[in-house]
């Protein structure tokens, strides 16, 4: 009779054991199942937030360059009417930079180019008739600032940038019908000017292109 009962007690002993290896795998496994869960749900979150921040900060931008398309530039001087003929010799223009006009039958590549000589005024009109803005300066013109552009046209593609000694102010930005002088820089013009003429509703043949043309 004692050895039965000593049986069963270590039977019960060692379900007792079991049950309680049991609870704590359960526990366990409900500790895992909310830990996964919190995290998961802190993922999401993050997702939402982050797509959150990222279509606002997409519509942000979206917004400045419709309002940078519609809003006048400040200073900004504008022309109509301009001729388009094609010719072979120089042209007076009655703006210097000019901003268009008959001009020569190739065009200055203007695919982000950056020249650090004059170029020819009848060849840039071209780049101008394809949707280019052309950023010049002169020798008033300070190295950072000269600098800056470069970078700001290097980026662009139907931009150009070149040297025109003879005109009024140190920095200027043209594009077909279209010219501003800006003080420096980081002159919001500078910006506001590229959003909303590169390729912009004033050129006279849209997407014709800038590469192929004259390099120097």
């Amino acid at each position: 009779m004692a050895s039965a009962k000593n049986q069963n007690n270590a039977a019960a002993a060692r379900r007792a054991k079991l049950d309680e290896a049991r609870r704590k795998e359960r526990a366990r496994e409900r500790r895992v199942r909310i830990i996964t869960i919190g995290a998961s749900v802190a993922v999401v979150a993050a997702l939402v937030a982050g797509g959150g921040y990222l279509m606002s900060q997409a519509n942000e931008k979206e917004e400045k360059e419709q309002q940078a398309k519609t809003s006048p530039v400040t200073g900004e001087r504008s022309w109509d009417k301009l001729t388009q003929e094609h010719v072979a010799n120089k042209v007076d223009y009655p703006m210097n930079p000019p901003v268009g006009g008959d001009h020569n039958q190739v065009w200055m590549n203007c695919n982000a180019d950056v020249y650090t000589a004059e170029i020819p005024k009848e060849n840039a009109v071209h780049s101008l008739e394809h949707g280019a803005v052309w950023v010049t300066y002169n020798d008033k013109a300070s190295d950072a600032d000269i600098e800056a552009l470069t970078k700001k046209v290097k980026s662009t593609p139907y931009s150009l940038m070149s040297p025109v000694k003879d005109q009024k102010d140190p920095l200027m930005l043209s594009a077909w019908g279209k010219q501003v002088t800006v003080k420096n820089a980081s002159d919001d013009r500078v910006d506001q000017f590229f959003t909303k003429y590169v390729q912009g509703p004033q050129t006279p043949e849209p997407g014709a292109a800038c590469t192929g043309g004259l390099d120097k």
